[in-house]
């Protein structure tokens, strides 16, 4: 019996084993120990960084559903959902194209509208930062959030 065990935890390490050097030499393998979501050109910033540049004047664009930006957001903070980018974008598109300094932050742990929607501003010729881990990471870090809707 211990034979069959010590078989059974030599084949499933060399599978792992395999399954890593297959990742880590395929076009198609990911980068581990950052998240899937992150693409080539996306430039994905921590919280410290999001409320520095926040303090500097930063534009920053919610990715999460309007109803979720109505209940609270960051400061200044501008709707731009990802479920409804298109129509949110066209009223935004002057404003957008006048700043330099833009951060998309989404619902975090998991989010990837933040991700979608930076690449869709790239399309048009326009840079986002993405604020990691969204939401999550600005409220744990305890920066300020604004709660009113606005008319």
């Amino acid at each position: 019996m211990r034979p069959r065990l010590v078989r059974l935890l030599v084949i499933g390490a060399a599978g792992v084993a395999a399954g890593l050097v297959w990742n880590a030499l395929s076009p198609r393998g990911f980068a581990l120990g950052q998240s899937v979501f992150v693409q080539f050109g996306d430039e994905v910033i921590e919280a410290a960084e999001a409320k520095a540049r926040l303090d500097r004047g930063a534009l920053f664009l919610d990715a999460r559903p309007a109803d979720f930006w109505k209940m609270s957001r960051i400061p200044g903070a501008l709707s731009l959902p990802e479920d409804d980018f298109d129509r949110a974008f066209s009223g935004l598109e002057k404003n957008l194209r006048s700043h330099f300094n833009l951060v998309i932050y989404c619902s975090g742990y998991g989010c990837e509208a933040s991700h979608i929607v930076a690449r869709k501003l790239r399309e048009r010729g326009i840079h986002a930062a993405i604020l990691n881990e969204g939401w999550p990471a600005w409220t744990d870090a305890g920066y300020p959030v604004t709660q009113e809707s606005k008319p």
